[in-house]
């Protein structure tokens, strides 16, 4: 089989984007995504989409040699998840990496942080190459960790989120995307 090079595709730029869990889900790769507001500058190591693996899987046995003559298997519980740095400092990146709600003056922002359980939203993930396009929707994102902070003058501070994708009990699904590559020829 010949490899068809102008099929490889390259996560050459891009955005992640967090709405209220009522924004109005995107229907095209390329359609503006309303009620998401674009969560800034994400680090040079992109973003990773992980998807759940396949479950637990228990070989039953039987004495004669002990031939495996069943597997049960059982789905994942895992949800998949989008993971990257945010580096911007702005409003909407640390009130998703902190799930604070900031109050703004004229002078500063502040916060108060507490442990707590995480507030679900939207997300939509773009991927762009070119002219081709990935999107990913979120219906029912959770915050589900965060990484350190790393305050150096070496380095841009960096928010480190890792998003898990529950499954909308209404839409039926985790995420779903869509891809230009794939559109009819």
């Amino acid at each position: 089989m010949a490899v068809d090079a102008s099929k490889v595709r390259v996560a050459i730029t891009g955005a992640l984007s967090k709405g209220e869990l009522s924004a109005t889900a995107p229907t095209t790769a390329a359609a503006a995504a309303t009620g998401f507001t674009d969560l800034g500058g994400i680090s040079e190591d992109g973003v990773t989409l992980a998807l759940n693996d396949e479950g637990d899987s228990t070989p039953i046995k039987v004495w004669q040699n002990g031939q495996t003559v069943r597997t049960l298997r059982q789905t994942s519980e895992d949800n998949p998840t989008i993971s990257g740095t945010l580096v911007e400092t702005s409003l909407d990146t640390i009130e998703t990496y902190f799930g604070a709600t900031v109050t703004q003056t004229a002078t500063d922002g502040s916060f108060e942080f507490k442990s707590q359980v995480r507030e679900a939203a939207s997300y939509v993930l773009d991927v762009i190459d070119g002219a081709e396009l990935i999107r990913i929707y979120v219906p029912r994102g959770v915050v589900a960790s965060v990484g350190e902070i790393t305050l150096a003058n070496t380095e841009a501070i960096g928010y480190e989120v890792t998003i898990e994708c529950e499954l909308d009990s209404t839409k039926g699904y985790n995420f779903k995307s869509f891809m230009t590559a794939l559109k009819t020829a």
